[in-house]
Parts: structure tokens; C-alpha cells; sequence
């Protein structure tokens, strides 16, 4: 790093686990003489964690404009600043990019780091069918706009990836519920990476009563994962297919799985209609 240009590194940061935190990011952090921090106060030890003896600037939602403008200067002068959030990468549903534009408008490097990320690390211990994902964030806060914004989503054959908040997971997966109806797949994984690190799935019309029966599994940031729509079509050929394998008389597992293998309509979906029509 110290033979190159000054450059805007772009530094993912550990979702809970300090030892997550990749060798580069470390060296990087240790080298560059400004880091441009989301909280200065949150990043201040976990810097100081790594041996990084950086300056800190400001660089959040309510100031990016006028943080890039400082970040830009330190770049003029010949000295390379790191970007870090509070945790994870940062410009993914977290402040940065606009700093980044900003920065590259001007004429100056940016370097990207690969690191955490919840909305990848929740999909890789998931367990959807779905080939395809659509990461999404945060859903808005008024009920009103969060129903229109899962309305426009309703038929879209991927995995949807939302994050959330602990003050506003019950209302968020009883909203998902009612735009997806009850049986597609929810994954709640909450607390990535930390001691209480958990991943329930379940389908939708079961998640919030398995929200509610403890309190401790409302607690700290959740990723979302919502199984894709399957397309009318391929329903229906799954569904036909499905019933002729349970007139047959095979059990509902090796109905489901026959009929995924012949179809590629998505194993759980197929299973929880099993269950259904066995019922």
C-alpha cells in the first residue's frame, strides 16, 4: 500500500467476531493515516483493537457530503483514508456511498476490500432453493409504504434479503406474512457471528408466535431471508406432478424431492404442498 497513490480504502469491519477481521483490512487500517468512521466512539477501540493509530473523521448519513469534501483533502494532501461502518461492509444499507461517488468524481482511487457481510453470510447458512437473491435492506418504517414496497416484490422468483432492527421485527414479519401469505419460508438469522448468534426457518405464518414465545429472540439485528415466489406456471406443473406421485403412494418426502428433481420447483414449497394435500 505504501508504494501506491493515495486511495480511498474501502474496509469491511466484523459483524461481532473480532477474529473475522481479515489480514489486509488490519495492515490497511495500520498504514493509512485517516479513517473516515460511521461512529467515531463505536470504532475508536475496535481500531485501537487492531494497532491502528489512524486519525478519525466523521463520515455518517447526516454528513457525507461534507465528510467526502475532508476525505478528498486528506486525499489532495497525499495521505491514504480508510472507510469503515459500525459493523459489516460498508455503502450496503450503511452510509458510504455517496462519500465513495464524491471521491471518485474527484479523480482519486478507490480501493474495495473484501469482508463481512450479514446479508451474504445469512444466505450461505440459509438454505434456500432459490439460484437467485434480491438483497433489499431495510424496509420502510410507515406500515403504509413498507405493504406498497412488499407488494412490488410479491412475484419476483428470488430469495428476498431484508435486514431489520429488534424495536420493529414483530411488525415486519407479520407485513411479510400478509404480502406473501403463509407459506413461503422466512429465515431469522439474528445476532450473526456474536455469542447469541441464532437461525430459525420456519414458514411465515409460524414466525411471529416463534418471535413472541421468548423475548430473547427479539433481540439484536436480524437478516431476513423470504423464499421467491414460484412462477403460475411452474405451480401448477410442480402441483400436477406432486399428486401423481402421492396417488402412487410414495411418502411426502420422496414425493417432494422426486417432483423438485423433475420440475425445479423448490423442494420446501413442494414438501409443504405434500403436506397439504396428504392432510
Amino acid at each position: 500500500m505504501s508504494e501506491e497513490l493515495p486511495a480511498l480504502y474501502v474496509v469491511p469491519t466484523p459483524l461481532g467476531h473480532l477474529g473475522d477481521m481479515t489480514q489486509r483490512a488490519i495492515e490497511v487500517l495500520r498504514q493509512v493515516a485517516w479513517v473516515a468512521a460511521e461512529d467515531t466512539r463505536h470504532s475508536g477501540p475496535l481500531l485501537r483493537h487492531y494497532g491502528c493509530t489512524a486519525r478519525l473523521l466523521a463520515a455518517h448519513q447526516h454528513n457525507e457530503q461534507a465528510a467526502a469534501q475532508q476525505v478528498i483533502a486528506r486525499l489532495a494532501n497525499g495521505e491514504s483514508v480508510a472507510l469503515v461502518v459500525d459493523a459489516g461492509t460498508p455503502a450496503v444499507s450503511d452510509p458510504g456511498a455517496r462519500l465513495v461517488a464524491r471521491v471518485r468524481a474527484a479523480g482519486y482511487r478507490v480501493v474495495p476490500l473484501p469482508g463481512p457481510c450479514a446479508a451474504i453470510v445469512a444466505l450461505s447458512a440459509a438454505g434456500l432453493d432459490d439460484p437467485h437473491f434480491l438483497f433489499y435492506g431495510f424496509l420502510p418504517n410507515r406500515a403504509g409504504q413498507r405493504a406498497e414496497a412488499l407488494r412490488g416484490l410479491l412475484h419476483l422468483p428470488y430469495a428476498l434479503v431484508f435486514y431489520e432492527a429488534p424495536h420493529r421485527i414483530l411488525d415486519t414479519v407479520a407485513a411479510l406474512a400478509d404480502a406473501f401469505g403463509p407459506t413461503r419460508s422466512v429465515v431469522l438469522a439474528r445476532e450473526l457471528t456474536k455469542v447469541f448468534e441464532s437461525i430459525h426457518v420456519c414458514p411465515l405464518a409460524e414466525a411471529h408466535d416463534w418471535l413472541l414465545a421468548d423475548a430473547n429472540r427479539q433481540r439484536g439485528e436480524f437478516v431476513l431471508l423470504v423464499s421467491g415466489a414460484v412462477s403460475l406456471d411452474d405451480g401448477r406443473e410442480g402441483e400436477r406432478v406432486l399428486k401423481l406421485l402421492l396417488d402412487d403412494g410414495l411418502a411426502v418426502s420422496q414425493a417432494s424431492r422426486l417432483a423438485h428433481a423433475i420440475t425445479a420447483v423448490g423442494k420446501k414449497s413442494l414438501y409443504e404442498l405434500a403436506l397439504r394435500l396428504r392432510a
